[in-house]
């Protein structure tokens, strides 16, 4: 086989015209076919490359007479060259708003669709096929006219729709409720905007998307989605069935060249090879311009047209995905099943572009809050649900999850749209959440108490909830020192004053409080706030220094005991109380920020972290600090510093709450580094090292949690990474940072990218001002329902609105629903898409520990009736054993 190879790299040196290039493509795709033919015609393919050689040596190049002629001795090969297939599928990979603003992606759409619809009258066989929703949104708004001609080339077979997401979304930090409403409002959109069935849109085609979580396998077939294209996250089988831990699968297709592209010959040499190891006749070929839209040309569809022709080479076949999939599954059960993530991939798209990062992670919480809640004004108060509105405020969010907009390898033109977008959508759940709000509001009865204020706490979790509260008091007359918060039975509730001088506001004034509140699962507690009587009043004795003492750096609680170096603001000691257990190691000092200087990674500082060369603790060069309040007696307990890098600032305010385990730090970084080609990329990193062994680390993941080993890179999670002990008795430290994506976990630390200087595309995508905060926090370790509870919590604070006296029908006091047992977290409570009743409610949520669970929920009102549907909201048979008890619904 080697002598026919060195003959072939012979006679293609001299192909320089068609017809040498035809017989040359014709002779590398007959030497693939003969391998797999177990050399059946070594002898033929070494005469015709003999003969080649021949003609080379008299005419000095290949000409068309004796390609001819080459062609000729190669008939005996047509009948097993043409067993197989390859079926060319026609794409445009249109990137939203990658390197450009939104005009520019809206004339692509428009310009490459235009190109297709004249292609397809040009060439009768011509079919083409697309995904995304966001681009037929676009066709929709701004050339509605085309709308119809893309219609008949679709109901003709020519268009295939391959669109089941809104955009080729990231798969990482979008969570695992956005994922099932691109799902569900790309089949809603698609199916009345195009007149098509919603269930043909069953592939999820993400060709360039950086890395994919566990458990999309599972939200797809949930959604009805039974194949998978894919390029990136995964170098194993090419065609396989994907399994997540639900033992829902797909069948994915791992492109084993690339999702765009020129027609080639060389295309059809992985043919024979690929047919092989799979038992199919036909491989799937994907052509067209991408990036920047275009699609296919003219000479790519003259080129199909040609190449069919070709006596030695494939049949060449103008398809679509829907057909190859279906021969796909004719060969399923032979399918290699894998199981697990496909990641990681481009591990700086974990922290890039920060500000589009917390944007996303922001408004995915504002929208299960205002979904939650406008539920429960429409169950509780009969106040109108609104569908629409918070249809139109996921789709900002959907667009923004585009795989070079929410992984940040995008420019400032891209940011700034998606930061509007952000703005557009904050409007409306801010919007939405107040109506619902104060309609519930309305309709408490508060008659007891006149010229009170009045505060209505609301906690949109399914379980109940005991912690500090901050409450903001409007032009109060009174004097603070005499103030007092009740309970709605009368009784009395510990306090904090945050600010003791007013805060003036535009005409009005005001001061912040801390309450230890009480707050029912998903519902809501009332509060007074009153003045005590001037005879109730003890006059306090004047408070002026009598004993000087050394400051202590120490925030303590009934849970926690942290201790702070006195100099550099880093964590010496941190001791859980409960156990006993130090939790840091003394000679590796914790809770520290540092400079990391990232190697160069040429065109893709954005896309990769490069390997650190130098790391500097930014708290060892000594730390300012500005505050200091602790003690008894306290609420919240905290500490404050400032401390500087390179041309930049940090301010930290680092508190410890009463009975808490979770150690708050609140940043605010003026960030000025410059990545480049000569220093690297800086990185602003918050290292946390542990004092004990770590058996592995656990992170959440969109819809479910996952354990892997250390590893020296950064790795994707939702929000939190947890620093697993090989002691079993032992908590587990864990690092809770809703905004933030990035973590490695490596000898016995957690690690948390905060900000990244890449320069490419962006040159400057981080210069400016940066607000984060995150929590190190003890949680009980015994189920993983508990730390995504924990997680939820710190990203949902309980809502505080403010009331009046009135009469009303609902108690001070109530809960709408709650979990009364059952490892789940439900991560959407919303209203059915198609239903006006405001008697229907729909939860979404998943199994939190990987065995079988029995969950029991309460409601405010007697159920009906229950059933399981899946992410399009239809009706599904399921396994689950669903019992109805009044207002309990139990299933498992």
């Amino acid at each position: 086989m080697s002598n026919i190879m060195d003959k072939l790299k012979f006679v293609e040196e001299k192909a320089d015209h068609y017809w040498a290039k035809r017989i040359t493509s014709q002779l590398e795709y007959a030497i693939q076919l003969n391998k797999v033919l177990e050399h059946k015609y070594d002898e033929d393919l070494t005469d015709s490359l003999d003969f080649l050689s021949g003609e080379i040596a008299r005419e000095g190049t290949i000409t068309e007479t004796a390609a001819k002629a080459a062609e000729k001795k190669l008939d005996l090969l047509s009948e097993d060259a043409k067993k197989y297939r390859m079926l060319c599928v026609a794409h445009a990979h249109m990137d939203m708003n990658w390197m450009w603003r939104w005009e520019e992606t809206v004339t692509i759409v428009l310009n490459t669709f235009r190109t297709m619809l004249d292609l397809m009258e040009e060439y009768p066989q011509f079919k083409f096929s697309q995904s995304q929703a966001s681009v037929y949104r676009i066709v929709e708004k701004y050339d509605p006219a085309m709308l119809e001609e893309i219609r008949k080339r679709i109901h003709e077979g020519r268009w295939e729709v391959t669109a089941s997401t809104w955009v080729e979304h990231d798969k990482n930090m979008a969570n695992g409720e956005s994922m099932a409403r691109h799902i569900l409002y790309t089949k809603r959109t698609l199916s009345k905007l195009l007149d098509i069935d919603p269930d043909s849109l069953n592939l999820d085609f993400e060709p360039d998307t950086f890395g994919h979580s566990l458990n999309v396998p599972e939200i797809l077939a949930r959604g009805g989605v039974r194949y998978y294209y894919h390029c990136r996250g995964y170098d194993g089988y090419q065609l396989y069935r994907w399994k997540a831990p639900s033992r829902k699968s797909v069948i994915a297709y791992r492109e084993p060249t690339w999702y765009m592209g020129a027609i080639e010959p060389s295309m059809a040499y992985y043919v024979p090879g690929f047919c092989s190891e799979h038992h199919m006749d036909t491989m799937l070929k994907v052509y067209g311009v991408g990036d920047h839209g275009g699609g296919p040309t003219r000479r790519d569809i003259e080129r199909i047209m040609d190449m069919a022709d070709w006596p030695v080479f494939p049949r060449m076949e103008f398809g679509t995905y829907g057909e190859y999939f279906a021969l796909v599954e004719e060969i399923s059960d032979q399918l290699p099943v894998v199981t697990g993530e496909l990641n990681p991939i481009f591990t700086g798209c974990y922290t890039s572009q920060s500000r589009i990062k917390k944007g996303n992670a922001i408004l995915q919480d504002k929208l299960n809050e205002t979904e939650a809640f406008a539920s429960a004004a429409s169950l509780s108060v009969g106040a109108a649900y609104p569908t629409r509105q918070m249809e139109e405020a996921w789709e900002k969010v959907l667009f923004n999850q585009f795989h070079d907009i929410l992984p940040g390898s995008c420019t400032a033109d891209a940011r700034e749209y998606a930061m509007g977008l952000y703005q557009q959508a904050a409007a409306r759940t801010d919007t939405e959440t107040s109506r619902a709000l104060r309609s519930i509001v309305s309709h408490i009865d508060t008659s007891a108490w006149a010229s009170k204020g009045i505060y209505h706490l609301f906690n949109p979790s399914l379980y109940a909830r005991t912690e500090l509260v901050e409450v903001t008091v409007w032009d109060w007359e009174g004097k603070k020192e005499n103030i007092q918060f009740l309970d709605s039975d009368g009784k009395e509730v510990p306090y904090q004053l945050l600010s003791e001088q007013d805060i003036p506001y535009w005409g009005h004034h005001c001061f912040k409080t801390l309450i230890s509140a009480h707050v029912p699962a998903m519902g809501y507690a009332t509060y007074v706030l009153t003045e005590k009587k001037a005879e109730d009043v003890l006059p306090p004795f004047p408070v002026q220094p009598r004993v000087e003492r050394r400051n202590s750096y120490t925030l303590e609680n009934e849970r926690l005991k942290v201790v702070f170096d006195s100099r550099t603001g880093a964590i010496v000691s941190m001791t859980d109380k409960a156990n006993r257990h130090e939790i840091i190691d003394p000679n590796q000092p914790a809770g520290i920020f540092r400079l990391i200087e990232e190697e160069d990674s040429p065109g893709m500082t954005s896309w990769v972290v490069g390997n650190y060369r130098r790391v500097t603790n930014i708290n060892e060069g000594g730390v300012k600090f500005t505050s200091l309040q602790n003690g008894e007696g306290l609420l919240r307990q905290s500490l404050s510093y400032t401390a500087s890098f390179g041309e930049s600032t940090l301010r930290v305010r680092i508190y410890l709450d009463r009975d808490s385990s979770r150690l708050g730090f609140e940043v605010e970084c003026d960030f000025r580094e410059l990545g480049n080609s000569e220093k690297g990329v800086p990185q602003l990193n918050f290292h946390m090292p542990v004092g004990y062994d770590c058996r592995a680390y656990r992170y959440d993941i969109p819809s479910g949690t996952i354990e892997r080993d250390e590893t020296d890179m950064d790795v994707p999670a939702s929000s939190w990474a947890a620093a697993m002990p090989k002691d079993s008795g032992r908590k587990a430290l864990t690092l809770i940072a809703g905004t933030k994506h990035g973590f490695r976990c490596v000898k016995n630390s957690i690690s948390l990218s905060l900000i990244r200087a890449s320069y490419d595309p962006d040159p400057y995508p981080e210069v400016g001002h940066h607000a984060f905060g995150f929590f190190a926090s003890l949680p009980n370790i015994t189920s993983n329902r508990e730390l995504i509870e924990e997680a939820y919590n710190c990203s949902h604070p309980i809502c505080v609105v403010s009331g009046r006296p009135h009469k009303g029908e609902l108690l001070p006091r109530g809960s709408f629903m709650k979990i009364q047992e059952g490892g789940i977290a439900v991560q959407a409570i919303k209203m059915p898409e198609d239903s006006t009743d405001t008697n229907s409610l729909i939860l979404r949520g998943f199994e939190t520990e990987g065995r079988r669970t029995r969950v029991e929920m309460s409601f405010s009102r007697n159920v009906a009736k229950a059933y399981c549907v899946d992410i399009n909201e239809k009706p599904v048979e399921s396994e689950l054993d669903v019992r109805i008890s009044e207002n309990h619904v139990s299933f498992g």
